[in-house]
């Protein structure tokens, strides 16, 4: 297999299928590159370092001295592979491609952070190898759509000319967005009680953390990992003497015996409902301001009073001179405007009417203006950046609004969660997001003194700092930490011993406060390995510093599955069947038969064996 990549999804990906699936990888990096990380520009590195140093020193005693939990270097699967897997290149020709083996490999995949690369670089591979399994990372999710199906169409050609029938069996291309895959466990990680939802093709999964009682998950399904004792959000190794492990897809007599321990637990299983819920969540991702919220309440209300005024001036004429009822209406809106005869020989009513519609209308024009001036106001304060009401409260607040940012920050408005958004770049690519949402922004860089404070972390729920910089990250969280010692907060940091340190740190330090830290690439890489393995990999949920996926199977083929029952075909701590797509409800009697398509949770070394 060969991966192509210019950043820390590569080689993790690559560390993955190695370590995990035992396959041999050629990594494809930019010249030295073997060991990038993402770059810690400005006086954010020595400020985090300077307050991170602070917190240790007041944590000093309790945290190991190696800072890694024992763990060796890149224990986490974030190590490189071997020096000769390994291909520098400046530029993804067609002639390294060619030395890189892809006509001869099984799978490839181009995790450039470019999408226009990773595009050429498959129409090339697919010239060179129609039997090839390809593997992009786009974000553009729309014009992914289209390229599978180029990529799919031509190697379906491929085969034709051939005459080989494995030949599009064998090739297929798969799409992923590594902020897609990430998101919605960022986002359910800093809103406690959302949970973890995969959602595909009109199935829903959603899982929940809680404590489980003797009897088992309670109202769950099934029980899809145990956490750590006592480190709900910790990390793989132990951090004292005496903590229990996360387990993952434990057996019924494990969770018998975790009574009081905290469990991810399958809730619910059905189809997405489309109705009253779903609604809300639509009308959040329109943009569109609803027409009570173009005029205010007293403007209203003025209306209101006048457009009676005029009706009861038409009546009042229909009465006096007994003419049509439409007629009347007709010259009442004559004489509201001046623009009638003025009514010199008609009775005295008719006359005491037309000098009471004038007035009416000298008091509707103001009235109408203040109208037209207030839905401008409106319009344009729609197509520009809001700033944080006073009142706002119990909101998270979003640092950053790359392309990750802008993914979770979409996934939090679809759960219908109140966001305020922190960016420093004036040209970020999710300010035009955040605009069609409606949602609160701070421009500024949050390493300075006042930007989290305009954001109203004072008051806020939770923080979710997802910047490209590690430092920037520690930096904001340590400072909010200062303001709320309390606040729940979620980092996303690149590197896992680092992210292991601080984590450890924080929780000593802050002991009664929720930290947790997460990896894109560590969400990532495993969606990437499956698909190069040939897996529908539907979503990943974070377990601590673990990984459990959730994949769609074919049972024709599988000895582990196809014949058994939905119990039987259960393995512990490898994989579990939760459902059959195209079914609401799964029997755990029903037999699996070779038609039968499954969702299964497992893990990743399960998921190798499920080949």
């Amino acid at each position: 297999m060969v991966v192509c990549g210019d950043d820390g999804l590569a080689h993790r990906l690559a560390a993955e299928l190695r370590g995990v699936y035992g396959e041999q990888v050629t990594l494809v990096v930019p010249p030295n590159e073997r060991t990038a990380r993402p770059p810690v520009v400005g006086r954010a590195r020595s400020a985090s370092a300077a307050l991170f140093d602070r917190v240790v020193s007041a944590a000093v005693g309790t945290v190991g001295r190696s800072g890694t939990g024992g763990q060796p270097a890149g224990a986490a699967g974030g190590q490189l592979p071997d020096a000769e897997g390994v291909l520098e290149a400046a530029e993804l020709t067609e002639a390294v491609l060619a030395e890189a083996g892809v006509a001869r490999a099984a799978a490839l995949a181009l995790v450039y952070d470019d999408d226009e690369t990773n595009i050429r670089a498959a129409l090339t591979a697919r010239r060179l190898n129609p039997r090839l399994r390809l593997v992009l990372r786009l974000y553009n999710r729309r014009l992914g759509q289209h390229i599978e199906e180029l990529l799919d169409q031509a190697a379906a050609l491929a085969a034709g000319d051939d005459g080989g029938p494995g030949t599009a069996a064998e090739a297929s291309t798969t799409v992923l967005s590594d902020a897609d895959t990430a998101a919605p466990a960022l986002a359910a990680t800093a809103v406690a009680g959302t949970g973890r939802v995969v959602q595909t093709e009109g199935l829903l999964l959603r899982a929940v953390e809680r404590p489980l009682s003797g009897e088992g998950p309670g109202t769950g399904l099934y029980t899809l990992a145990l956490l750590s004792g006592g480190d709900p959000a910790g990390t793989d190794a132990p951090y004292g003497a005496g903590e229990q492990q996360p387990r993952l897809l434990p057996d019924d007599e494990e969770v018998r015996q975790a009574a009081g321990r905290q469990a991810v637990v399958l809730e619910h299983v059905s189809a997405p409902a489309g109705g009253e819920s779903a609604a809300p969540a639509r009308r959040a991702m329109t943009g569109v301001p609803p027409l009570g919220s173009l005029f205010s309440r007293r403007l209203r209300w003025s209306l209101a009073v006048l457009a009676g005024c005029v009706v009861g001036l038409a009546v009042a004429l229909w009465l006096v001179t007994g003419i049509h009822p439409l007629r009347a209406f007709y010259i009442t809106l004559l004489d509201l405007f001046a623009i009638d005869d003025p009514a010199f020989r008609e009775p005295l009513g008719r006359q005491l009417l037309q000098l009471l519609s004038a007035l009416v209308g000298l008091l509707l024009l103001p009235l109408l203006l203040a109208a037209a001036l207030e839905a401008f106001g409106t319009f344009r304060t729609a197509s520009a950046l809001r700033k944080p009401p006073r009142g706002l409260s119990g909101h998270v607040v979003l640092l950053g609004l790359g392309k990750i940012g802008t993914r979770v920050l979409t996934r939090l408005r679809e759960l219908n969660i109140p966001v305020v958004c922190v960016e420093s770049d004036p040209e970020a690519r999710g300010l035009a997001t955040a605009r069609r949402l409606r949602v609160p922004v701070v421009l500024g860089d949050v390493t300075q003194e006042g930007v989290l404070e305009a954001a109203q972390i004072q008051r806020a729920q939770a923080l979710l700092a997802v910047t490209s910089s590690d430092t920037t990250n520690l930096e904001a969280v340590l400072y909010a930490r200062t303001v709320r010692p309390d606040l729940r907060v979620v980092l996303r940091l690149y590197d896992d011993d680092f992210a292991t340190a601080v984590y450890r740190t924080l929780r000593t330090a802050y002991p009664q406060a929720l930290t947790r830290s997460r990896s894109v690439t560590h969400l990532a890489a495993p969606a990437f390995a499956g698909a190069m393995l040939g897996r529908q990999v539907l979503g990943a949920v974070a377990v601590e510093r673990r990984v459990l996926l959730f994949a769609a199977v074919d049972v024709d083929g599988h000895p582990q599955l196809e014949g058994r029952t939905v119990r039987e075909a259960f393995r512990a701590g490898s994989w579990r069947v939760l459902a059959l797509l195209g079914r609401a409800d799964t029997s755990s009697s029903h037999v699996l038969g070779k038609g039968d398509r499954v969702v299964v949770a497992a893990t990743r070394r399960g998921l190798a064996e499920l080949r």
